[in-house]
């Protein structure tokens, strides 16, 4: 995706101190020639001693940018890239300015930075199919993350929906948990009420049946003459009293005087 990546050597040095000038070349073909052996830190240190020597010196940051970019380090090199872009961005060199930060940014996914980037370079060369190719790439990742996007979007709004339909769903379940709880409670007093009355029930009618054994009994005892005995008063009760004394004597005299005949009968017999 990297390309033209020219090492400016001695465009500007016409318009600094001849000294500076010197310096500011020294530093960028010494970074030049480690940045062709992809010794990049070495090209990195001298390109920075050549801004050193010369902050404004467009070579050292163009080339510097690059070295950030082969060595993956995206941000300096946007950063790089940016701050000889509105010197550079105008003349030949424009064109691959833009292109190497349309790079860089793709790198890091920015799309739509990407696509600005080699849309700027398109302008300063049009024909060019490898910015082209490039920017098509950027256009098609940008509207796949877009879907992506839109995708996440559409799921979580389907998790949220699913969540509030599970909340729903256990409300529901609680309330029936609840309902069926109530009923069971219900169920249990109409029951608890029910045996009470079973009870109860069961309890009077076997205080009927024992009112009914009791009645039938004193019927059968009734039935078979065994009345409760009359009353007796006092004066006949001693009637009755003498009565009994007076039949006892009689009896008593009797037996006496059956027991003297037999003694007297027994005597004769042994006088023989």
């Amino acid at each position: 995706m990297m390309k033209r990546i020219i090492l400016i050597l001695f465009a500007f040095s016409l318009v600094v101190p001849t000294a500076l000038a010197q310096s500011d070349r020294s530093q960028v073909r010494r970074g030049n020639r480690d940045f062709r052996k992809e010794k990049f830190q070495e090209a990195e240190i001298s390109y920075k001693k050549a801004l050193v020597a010369d902050s404004l010196s467009n070579a050292a940051g163009y080339n510097l940018g690059n070295t950030f970019f082969r060595m993956e380090n995206f941000t300096e090199a946007d950063k790089y890239y940016s701050s000889v872009a509105d010197s550079l961005g105008k003349g030949k060199r424009g064109s691959d300015i833009y292109h190497n930060m349309g790079n860089s940014l793709l790198s890091q996914k920015k799309y739509a930075e990407a696509i600005e980037a080699f849309k700027n370079s398109l302008r300063r060369n049009p024909g060019d199919m490898e910015t082209k190719s490039n920017l098509a790439y950027a256009q098609k990742m940008l509207q796949e993350q877009q879907q992506n996007q839109d995708q996440n979007q559409d799921q979580n709004q389907d998790q949220n929906q699913d969540q509030n339909k599970d909340q729903d769903q256990n409300q529901d379940q609680d309330q029936n948990q609840d309902q069926n709880q109530d009923q069971n409670k219900d169920r249990d007093k109409k029951d608890n009420k029910d045996q009470d009355k079973d009870k109860n029930q069961d309890q009077d009618q076997n205080q009927d049946q024992d009112q009914n054994k009791d009645n039938n009994d004193n019927k059968q005892d009734q039935s078979q003459g065994q009345t409760p005995p009359p009353k007796i008063t006092p004066q006949a009760a001693q009637q009755m009293l003498q009565a009994i004394q007076e039949k006892e004597k009689e009896t008593q005299e009797k037996v006496k005087k059956e027991k003297a005949l037999l003694l007297k009968s027994k005597q004769k017999e042994k006088n023989w």
